[in-house]
């Protein structure tokens, strides 16, 4: 018997397991599929050519993450892209972002905003400095009761205000402005030039069916800011070996701190006897028994597969079934014979190792989110295609290239009774048609592709509506309300249950942080013998 059983291997799941572990519990995770990761997985996907599958960059994972479970001794090697991103803007101009260039190429559209591209960022960068710390807390939870109840979440709202009250008034009207605004409002309000706010509004729909101007857009921007690559703060990189290079990593950690991690091993059922998680049933009729469960799965898996809904309350209940969880997003690996050749840029320079963004304004963005609620996909996708293979060359025999191709907007369900299954190929020849717009010849290129519709992606890795975060990033599903208001700090309502995966704070991204959290706050439970 174990203390403790985590149901799903991914990254979040392999996290709290090693933090369990090290604190002496013994701990056993059971993995769906054959290989670890969820998300965060390499894979061949045409003979000679591995990628990223789902996951495809890396900045978010957490840097006390890294250094608890000492995870480049475990082989995690992190390099940084050697640009940020690379725009096409019309066949013969682009704006090329990063370290040393920004500046220069902002100033060819407008001078304007190159001039307040440093403010920008130091307003943005105070507000980032202090979400990062407030990534690895638990949120206070709404509770019932009387004041002895309430006093452990009230000393945690006040050390959390505290670290806002750190901020000066404009730092706390941005902070108010981020959380409630859509990013090209934002954006909007801070330049004038087309090129630089796309560059910058795509991280306000990146994993995200909204257009740049929905409010609550400019807090998924956000989201994606608070990272770093080997300390360098607001950095992207690439994992040598994918991203199943982290997963592997995480996994080592914690099967050196003596978890028990068995694959192919699906869950059927949460085993509860007198209201509290006491094991599980798996798909193959296995009785597993466990002081306590924690659960790295979507909270409608969770809930509504896993559990018998009798046994929870009727309000929480309708919550989980109003979660809202669906992107836009058409996930795609390509194996290719050579670099691309972009019309705007044809060199192999530092800009083939960026983000490679085609959506060259915002209100380009606006219309394939549109056209897409519409008809189903957008007929002008937004694509974002990054070519890890300039930075590691284990991924693609020599000469060759691997891309990823991350697409919006789709539907995350087809409307009028269609299936992604009966349209995966058409909409994947509309990406691949897209890249070879701005790049002629790319389309020619492509040897071998993997494409991962949304369906695909919930049937294949749990991401229900194919979520990439787990359920959407709004303002009332976040900190103390993700999933839920009253179990935002990683409990649900069944004792003996935690949440450890991305539908709880902090959300989405391969972070390890609320893997990382839960196992604090079921820590806690065990020091005071609440199970």
């Amino acid at each position: 018997m174990s203390d403790i059983i985590i149901i799903g291997g991914g990254h979040n799941g392999l996290t709290c397991a090693f933090y369990l572990a090290r604190a002496g519990l013994k701990v056993t995770v059971l993995e769906k599929r054959t290989v670890v990761g969820g998300a965060a997985v390499t894979e061949e996907f045409h003979p000679g050519f591995r990628n990223s599958v789902a996951a495809y960059t890396v900045s978010l994972l957490n840097p006390k993450v890294i250094a608890d479970l000492d995870l480049p001794r475990h082989g995690l090697k992190v390099v940084e892209r050697k640009a940020a991103n690379f725009l096409p803007v019309s066949d013969t101009d682009s704006l090329v972002t990063g370290e040393g260039r920004t500046h220069a190429e902002v100033a060819r559209f407008s001078a304007k905003d190159a001039e307040r591209l440093d403010p920008y960022n130091e307003r943005l960068d105070a507000i980032a400095d202090v979400l990062r710390d407030i990534v690895l807390q638990t949120p206070p939870d709404m509770v019932e009761g009387g004041w002895l109840q309430a006093l452990p979440e009230l000393l945690k709202s006040a050390s959390l205000g505290k670290m806002v009250s750190s901020l000066d008034t404009t730092a706390r009207r941005d902070l108010l402005a981020l959380f409630s605004q859509s990013a090209g409002d934002w954006l909007d309000g801070w330049f004038e030039s087309d090129p630089i706010k796309a560059v910058l509004g795509f991280d306000g729909i990146v994993g995200n069916f909204a257009s740049p101007y929905t409010p609550g857009s400019a807090y998924v921007l956000l989201h994606h800011v608070f990272g770093e690559v080997n300390g360098k703060k607001g950095a992207w990189g690439h994992a040598i070996g994918g991203m199943g290079a982290i997963s592997q990593a995480i996994a080592s950690a914690a099967r050196e701190k003596g978890v028990e991690i068995r694959t192919g091993v699906g869950v059927a059922e949460i085993l509860v006897e007198n209201g509290r998680a006491v094991g599980v049933v798996t798909d193959g009729g296995e009785t597993l028994r466990a002081r306590a469960v924690v659960s790295n799965i979507h909270p409608k898996l969770l809930y509504q597969r896993l559990l018998d809904p009798a046994l929870l309350p009727a309000d929480f209940n309708e919550r989980i079934e109003r979660y809202r969880s669906g992107s836009g997003t058409f996930r795609m690996n390509v194996a290719l014979s050579e670099l691309p050749k972009f019309t705007c840029r044809p060199d192999n320079g530092d800009h083939m190792t960026a983000g490679i963004i085609m959506a060259p304004s915002l209100a380009y963005m606006e219309k394939a989110y549109f056209d897409a609620r519409q008809t189903g996909w957008s007929k002008e996708p937004i694509v974002e295609v990054l070519i890890p293979s300039t930075l590691d060359d284990s991924l693609a025999p020599a000469g060759q290239h691997v891309a990823s191709l991350f697409c919006q907007h789709v539907e995350p369900v087809l409307s009028g009774g269609r299936s992604w299954d009966d349209h995966r190929e058409e909409v994947a020849d509309v990406m691949i048609a897209t890249v070879d717009k701005w790049a002629p010849g790319f389309k020619a290129s492509v040897l071998g592709r993997q494409i991962k519709s949304p369906l695909d992606l919930e049937r294949d890795f749990g991401l229900v509506g194919g979520d990439i975060f787990h359920g959407t990033l709004g303002l009332d599903q976040l900190f103390s309300a993700r999933p839920v208001l009253g179990h935002g700090a990683h409990r649900g309502p069944l004792k003996g249950l935690y949440m450890c995966g991305a539908g709880t704070h902090p959300g989405g991204g391969v972070t390890g942080a609320p893997g990382h959290n839960a196992a604090r706050e079921v820590l806690k439970d065990a020091r005071a013998r609440k199970f």
